[in-house]
């Protein structure tokens, strides 16, 4: 099972995922939505297509654009759809399964 941690708070956890490029992608139904914002923030792979953001918060604090997905990812990339991958701070760990 893999977790992201921000601000010692669990905002996402899963054991299925996805791998691309080193990072992992959650499906978007682990995240726990109460600690995200939708973002304005767009940016373009040319292989994956156009990725929007999420700004994490938790107790106050912002994290702005920790969060990026490809709504409509490009067939290459189609494994990442519906899935979520984070950065700027936001640690993504293994934990062992109970």
């Amino acid at each position: 099972m893999i977790q992201a941690i921000w601000h010692n708070t669990v905002i996402a956890q899963t054991s299925i995922f996805e791998t691309v490029e080193g990072n992992r992608y959650f499906p978007a139904g682990s995240l726990n939505m109460q600690y995200f914002q939708p973002s304005a923030t767009h940016s373009t792979c040319p292989w994956k297509g156009v990725a929007s953001y999420y700004h994490v918060v938790v107790d106050g604090q912002t994290n702005m654009d920790a969060a990026w997905f490809y709504p409509a990812p490009k067939t290459a990339a189609a494994n990442i759809a519906n899935h979520v991958a984070f950065w700027r701070g936001v640690q993504v760990v293994e934990v062992p399964e109970a």
